[in-house]
């Protein structure tokens, strides 16, 4: 399996969601994840990190709270954000991205 690093150092840009097994939010932004991914297609790479299996990657990051979303171009944090966002807004932010 690819390490974060080289997840997030993709040409494309880079959606991670940080989430939990056990957090009622993360449920609620799985299938809004799912829209944003079929509408953006492949222009954007869309990747899920559970916290309780990668508690050295949450601690680098500084994640706080679940979920955390951020987006990476070429290995950098170009945006990041907690809390449930819906896909018409995550969509309105990533395509912003993408005209950078």
């Amino acid at each position: 399996m690819a390490s974060f690093q080289e997840i997030v150092k993709s040409n494309h840009l880079v959606l991670v969601e940080f989430w939990a097994d056990w957090c009622g939010p993360c449920k609620m932004l799985a299938p809004i994840l799912e829209q944003v991914k079929n509408h953006m297609g492949d222009k954007i790479k869309v990747v899920t990190i559970d916290v309780e299996k990668n508690e050295k990657l949450v601690a680098q990051m500084m994640i706080a709270g679940v979920p955390t979303l951020m987006i990476f171009r070429n290995g950098e944090q170009v945006w990041k954000e907690s809390g449930v966002l819906q896909s018409q807004d995550l969509i309105r932010i990533i395509e912003k991205e993408l005209e950078k």
